[in-house]
């Protein structure tokens, strides 16, 4: 007969399901791909944007595995998710989740404005995470913050 101790293996279970989704190990294992594409394609500058609350964890992992390739970037994160792991290089706008605020749009309006100037030898690297609907907000013409934020409140 084997002896188990169930929490020990219910332990290593949760801590292993844990370290699978880790935004940081996830992105950092693409990256020598993105720098093959990056070179083959001939790119002169890569750009890196993003929202959502792994954001900045995310954003570090690409300068930490694109060392010297990452031209600027922005990413927008929920407030209070960059204070362990903040990029050097990528901008990164803290913002409001589940109810988008004025940082969210500033966000938005900063990654607009980081791409309008891309062209054929940009390379952009778009990072997405949970609870970008609500961090890159840019409410249609004719339609407010304020109303945004009412509606987002009646559907939470």
């Amino acid at each position: 007969m084997v002896y188990v101790d169930s929490k020990a293996l219910a332990a290593e279970i949760f801590s292993s399901a844990l370290r699978s989704v880790d935004p940081y190990g996830l992105v950092k294992t693409q990256t020598a791909g993105i720098l093959g594409v990056f070179r083959k394609g001939c790119y002169k500058r890569l750009l890196v944007t993003g929202f959502g609350k792994a954001a900045c964890t995310m954003a570090k992992a690409a300068e930490d595995g694109l060392a010297g390739c990452v031209v600027k970037g922005t990413v927008i994160t929920k407030y209070g998710h960059c204070s362990s792991c903040r990029p050097d290089i990528i901008t990164a706008v803290e913002a409001g989740h589940p109810v988008p605020d004025e940082n969210g749009t500033r966000g938005t309006a900063e990654i607009m404005e980081l791409l309008k100037d891309m062209d054929e030898k940009t390379l952009v690297v778009n990072l997405i995470s949970g609870g970008g609907s609500a961090l890159l907000v840019s409410p249609s013409h004719g339609i407010t913050l304020e109303e945004k934020r009412q509606i987002t409140g009646l559907l939470l």
